[in-house]
This record gives C-alpha cells, sequence and structure tokens, in this order.
C-alpha cells in the first residue's frame, strides 16, 4: 500500500515547512529500519512543501492509521513540532490518490508557480538520496519513474510545456516592480549551490550585468570565475553597495545587524530554512521579499492547459494502479511459461543442442509472452481482471493470487 503525508504551502505555515525541511529527513531511515510495516519511504522536501512517501507492507490491520501516526510521532519529534500541530498540518493521500498527487506535484501543478520547471528535478533528486540511503522499493521506484514519466507527458503535450515557469522567475517578476532598470540595478546573489546557478541565470536574462556573488562556506571565487560573476569577500559590505540581495544557500542566516540602516536595498529571501530573519525586514530602508509574501502572490493558473494536465494526471493514476492490479496475473503466467521454457531448454541440451537454441527459445517466450501482457494490461486499466483470472483458469488451469504465483499444472511438450 502507497501512503503519501504532505506538508506544503497550501495546508502548513512556512514555520512548520521550515522545522519539518531541518529535522524531518533524519527520521526516514529509523522508519525503514524500525517500523516493521514500512518497506521503504522517500522524501520530498522544497522550499514549499515537505512529503514522506511510504510503501507499507500488507496486509496489516489498520495499517494506513498506525503508518500515519508512526509517521507523524516520528516527524514531530525529529523536527521539534508539537504532534497535534504536525498532525493538523498534514494532508494523507493512499493507493491510487498518493500516485496522482506525486504525478501533479511532478508535473508542478501543485507548485506555488503552476507548472514550474524546478520540481520535476528535485523529485528525481529525492528518489536519488533514498537509494543512496537504502529506503527506497521497487514499489517507490515504479511510483517516482512514472511520476517523472508524467510529468515529460504533460510538459509535451499542454500549454504548460516550455513556458520555463520557476519560483526564482517568479520571485523577479514581483520584485520588478521595486526594481526600475535591472541592468542598471547592483545584485548581489548569496550561495554558490544548484539553485544559486538558476538565480543567476533568472537575474541576467531580467538585463542585470553588475552581479556579485558570496558564499558564506568561501566558495564565492570558484563560482564567480565559472560564472563570470564578481566574488564578495564580506556580506556586510557587498550588501552596503547593493540594489539587490538575493539568498538562496543552507549555509547560513543573514541577521539585521549586516545591513545599513538608511541604505535602501531588496532582499530577496528563496531559501528554506530561511536564509535571512525576519527582522531585516524592519531595518530602515530595507524591504524583504520572502517565501511567505511570494506564495501570496501566486498567478491563478492557465484554466485550459491546467485541465488538460489534470486529465493526463488522472489517467496516468489509473494506468498505474491497473498495472500494479495486473501484476499478479502476469507474473503468473510468464512463470507458467518460462517454466516450460526451461524444460524444453533442458531437453535440448541433453539431446546436444548449443547456445543458440537456447537464446531462440527465450526469444520465442518473450514475443508469446508479450501481446498477453499488454492485454492483462488493457483489460486491468477497463476494470476487468476478472475476465483475466477466469481465463488463466479456464486456458491454464492456474489459480492467481495477491503475488503472483499460481497454482496450476505445468505442462511440457513430448518429446
Amino acid at each position: 500500500m502507497l501512503l503519501c503525508l504532505t506538508a506544503n504551502h497550501r495546508n502548513a505555515s512556512l514555520d512548520v515547512l521550515e522545522r519539518l525541511s531541518v529535522g524531518a529527513p533524519s527520521a526516514t531511515r529509523a522508519l525503514v529500519d524500525d517500523e516493521l510495516f514500512v518497506a521503504g519511504a522517500v522524501v520530498l522536501a522544497t522550499c514549499n512543501r515537505f512529503e514522506a512517501y511510504l510503501d507499507i507492507d500488507e496486509p496489516l490491520t489498520g495499517g494506513e492509521a498506525v503508518a500515519v501516526e508512526s509517521v507523524v510521532e516520528a516527524m514531530a519529534e525529529a523536527s521539534d513540532i508539537p504532534v497535534d500541530s504536525l498532525r493538523a498540518s498534514v494532508t494523507v493521500h493512499s493507493g491510487a490518490d498518493a500516485a496522482a498527487h506525486l504525478f501533479a506535484v511532478t508535473s508542478g501543478l501543485e507548485s506555488v508557480v503552476v507548472g514550474e520547471d524546478e520540481i520535476s528535478g528535485q523529485v528525481r533528486r529525492a528518489l536519488d538520496s533514498a537509494r543512496i540511503e537504502g529506503t527506497t522499493s521497487g514499489e517507490l521506484e515504479r511510483l517516482f519513474q512514472k511520476a517523472t514519466h508524467t510529468s515529460r507527458g504533460i510538459r509535451n503535450r499542454t500549454g504548460l510545456g516550455g513556458s520555463h515557469r520557476s519560483l526564482v522567475r517568479f520571485a523577479l517578476e514581483l520584485a520588478s516592480s521595486r526594481v526600475a532598470d535591472w541592468s542598471a540595478a547592483r545584485v548581489l546573489v548569496v550561495g554558490t549551490g544548484r539553485y544559486a546557478s538558476r538565480t543567476v541565470e533568472a537575474v541576467r536574462a531580467r538585463g542585470a550585468v553588475d552581479i556579485g556573488v558570496f558564499s558564506p562556506s568561501g566558495r564565492a571565487a570558484a563560482f564567480a570565475a565559472k560564472h563570470g560573476l564578481q566574488p564578495a569577500a564580506d556580506f556586510a559590505d557587498a550588501a552596503a553597495h547593493a540594489d539587490v540581495v538575493i539568498t538562496c544557500t543552507a549555509d547560513a542566516v543573514v541577521h539585521a545587524d549586516a545591513f545599513t540602516s538608511g541604505h535602501r536595498v531588496l532582499v530577496i529571501d528563496l531559501g528554506l530554512p530561511r536564509n535571512v530573519d525576519p527582522a531585516v525586514g524592519r531595518v530602515d530602508g530595507v524591504e524583504l521579499l520572502d517565501l511567505e509574501t511570494i506564495r501570496l502572490h501566486a498567478p491563478l493558473e492557465e484554466f485550459s492547459a491546467h485541465a488538460d494536465a489534470r486529465s493526463i494526471v488522472g489517467d496516468a493514476a489509473a494506468e498505474f494502479t491497473a498495472d500494479r492490479e495486473a501484476g499478479p496475473a502476469i507474473t503468473a503466467l510468464r512463470t507458467e511459461v518460462l517454466g516450460v521454457v526451461e524444460q524444453e531448454i533442458a531437453r535440448a541440451r541433453a539431446r546436444g543442442a548449443g547456445d543458440e537454441t537456447e537464446a531462440a527459445l527465450r526469444h520465442l517466450a518473450g514475443v508469446l509472452l508479450h501481446r498477453p501482457s499488454v492485454r492483462i494490461r488493457e483489460l486491468a486499466v477497463d476494470g476487468r481482471l476478472d475476465e483475466v483470472t477466469a481465463a488463466l483458469e479456464t486456458l491454464h488451469g492456474l489459480t492467481v493470487d495477491d503475488q503472483g504465483t499460481a497454482e496450476g499444472q505445468v505442462w511440457s511438450a513430448s518429446a
């Protein structure tokens, strides 16, 4: 059983998301190691959402309720959030709904900026991290791969594709009402990671040419050389000469004493956890644009493209669920056919046949299995799996169980 627990910009405060982004990832490994019913877990943490995707072993009486409560308690403790507060900030999706939610998230349909083009990469990296940590499972691998495939289909087939939406670009759109001429503005970027690179690209697309970079971890010189920027050795000095400061790093928090009172500067905080202390916005001359403000000004969805994308997500979720339901029948059929093939290979070997005969028999088995497997999946999508199981029992004498094993007679051709 698949479960998704999501806290995002629609149902949780920025403070809850910030605490989760710091503490909750450490709880994932323990969930898989310590909870007997959690077969796998993938955590997705971005600046506007924290989600845990779980593969729950079945059967388990009250499995969903037990799993949800265990995860909430573990995440709350790791993030120093009262359990009741976190419980009130989490939405739970299960089964096909969990799949549909991930497909929508990966396609940018659940983002602050609908159709943003950064989230799909973040989803892929979440799966990569789970692989490294050893917390993923076969079912989660299949789920996340289908999510990536669905996202590509939406970008290719709807008006959301190729629009280059992103949170960075939207933040700069909001900032443009404060910045009269980007080409004359002095911009300071704080951070040297992947998000900082995206930020530099977006700022240049706005026309900025005077761009400096400061790195709390001392990597400014290398990043500046790579991107053609001016490295800054001291943040306070660089901020005192900047018109716009954009923070996107996990290495530091900027405090109010770093800014000169009276110097007019726009500070854009794209970090989660926060890179900028909210008190900075109270310094004379400083205007702070943080994620809380950005998401309050998110644009309305493009209704036609959004409806088309939602339709694709719904179809993909139905296909994913049907494919899972069809798995036992396909496995049972393959087990029977491949069992026969192994018998015939052994018989051929006994007569002196070589590798070419074995290869030909295996190829023939694959050809014979392809069309029935496709048809079983199609019937599963149509809700006609009962016809599949009846056919397997009638034609092959197979009784399929939920694990894909089958009881029946495996036959072999006579010599």
